[in-house]
């Protein structure tokens, strides 16, 4: 992105807040309503709102963070802070990684589904080579360099968040305000207790929502970052919190709850088509390609950043130039990204991205609450309730998952255990005899340099 060092290039609350909403309302939406109204029903447009009041929570701490620590290092930053350098900071910041990747390669898949409505339906097998496609160009234009990715990001958000706050209000005017009764019951939860569903699904409503935690790499990038990055971010997910229940509502009033299953790939394309007709359709498309094409680039951007900002902490191994290749971060990361688009379907993908970003937010209240007390002004009852609020969604995730789709489960705990692997034998790797780890950078926190 472009330099925006020099105060007068820096942004203005408004400014961040739009950078901010336009971070937040991505392609998740296009494909997550469907994966929640499978757990929930006609209840997915209040899951919305539940997963709003989660994120509100878990929001605290990232604010707290960013008025103390304003920095472009973002939640690598906070976890250096709170658990210093070394295996934990190491494995919680890949964690973060991944989830990163695995958003990439959920919005790849969505770009495929909803570019294939425009074809017929022998071409739905496609939908993973499109998103590969996708993913291709994002890798070249961001080898182009950041002016061109700059030139794109702006001009795309406002599309992207016109769009979809234009088709959330015309649906709602079109189909009217959808019966929410709660008596539908989905077939994967009908065995349940009553209300498990839907606390299961806020796993997937808080994936909606995690863009905020970019918001936090804007840093040294806007004016008076102590006070306007945590009003940002608390600012960004009201708004998105407004669209994504105005959307949800119009799909619901469109479409029956068994047809939003059905086209849960694509449900927000397979609601405007009976509400506003074959325009509307085009339209809706037209935005989640848009939506999809811009959120991939920008995701590979941060992702391949924040991986080469680990390597440079000594926190992975080095991601210098290798031979003709002078972005090895960049490579690895679409490659990943790739891998994951060809092996996995989009509610496989969604699932596993929304259990590593649990388990990294989880990381960032501990380390709140138990290590930054002397450095933090807050109310630890507000991280504690966020810690509770996660693992209960969590927990009630992990079981549907293992009732109904056990091999996220498997792949969750393969990646997770891979990463502790690696990093654990990395630290010791470079590791003296005193039991000290060099990291290539200074030490801000208290700790000293031992795993």
């Amino acid at each position: 992105m472009k330099d925006t060092t020099d105060k007068n290039n820096k942004l203005s609350l408004i400014g961040s807040i739009s950078l901010g909403t336009g971070v937040m309302i991505g392609a998740g939406i296009f494909v997550l309503m469907g994966q929640i109204a499978e757990l929930v029903g006609d209840l997915f447009p209040i899951a919305f709102i539940a997963g709003a009041v989660v994120v509100g929570f878990s929001s605290y701490s990232y604010v707290k963070f960013s008025n103390a620590f304003p920095s472009s290092g973002g939640v690598v930053k906070f976890f250096n802070k709170s658990y210093g350098p070394g295996t934990t900071t190491g494995v919680y910041s890949l964690l973060m990684y991944v989830s990163m990747v695995v958003a990439q390669s959920l919005v790849a898949g969505t770009f495929g589904a909803y570019t294939l409505r425009l074809f017929p339906e022998s071409y739905a097998g496609y939908a993973s080579i499109l998103g590969i496609l996708l993913l291709v160009t994002a890798y070249i234009i961001n080898i182009l360099g950041n002016k061109v990715i700059g030139a794109t990001a702006t001009f795309t958000a406002i599309i992207k968040v016109g769009g979809i706050a234009l088709l959330a209000i015309a649906g709602l005017v079109a189909s009217g305000f959808a019966d929410i009764t709660g008596d539908y019951i989905p077939q994967n939860t009908e065995t349940l207790p009553q209300g498990f569903g839907f606390v299961a699904a806020l796993a997937l409503s808080i994936l909606a929502y995690k863009g905020f935690t970019t918001i936090t790499n804007q840093g040294g990038d806007i004016k008076n970052p102590h006070k306007n990055l945590g009003r940002s971010i608390v600012i960004s997910i009201l708004i998105c919190t407004l669209i994504y229940v105005a959307l949800a509502l119009a799909v619901a009033g469109g479409l029956s709850i068994p047809e939003i299953i059905k086209a849960k790939d694509y449900a927000l394309a397979a609601a405007a088509e009976p509400v506003f007709g074959e325009w509307g359709l085009w339209f809706t498309i037209a935005i989640a390609i848009v939506a999809t094409f811009s959120g991939v680039i920008a995701s590979v951007f941060s992702a391949s950043r924040l991986l080469g900002m680990l390597s440079n902490m000594k926190q992975v191994p080095s991601l210098k130039r290798i031979g003709n290749f002078k972005n090895p971060a960049l490579i690895f990361t679409v490659s990943l990204a790739i891998l994951l688009t060809a092996l996995f379907d989009l509610t496989r993908i969604a699932s596993i991205g929304a259990i590593f970003y649990l388990i990294m937010d989880i990381a960032i209240h501990w380390g709140l609450f138990r290590h930054l007390k002397n450095e933090v002004k807050f109310k630890p009852i507000i991280p504690l309730i966020a810690i509770v609020m996660d693992t209960v969604v969590l927990a009630a995730f992990l079981y549907i998952k293992y009732l109904n789709d056990p091999m996220v489960l498997i792949v969750a705990a393969i990646g997770i255990i891979l990463i502790l692997i690696a990093e654990r034998f990395f630290m010791i790797s470079h590791t003296d005899d005193d039991g000290n780890m060099p990291m290539g950078m200074e030490n801000t926190n208290s700790k000293n340099n031992k795993s």
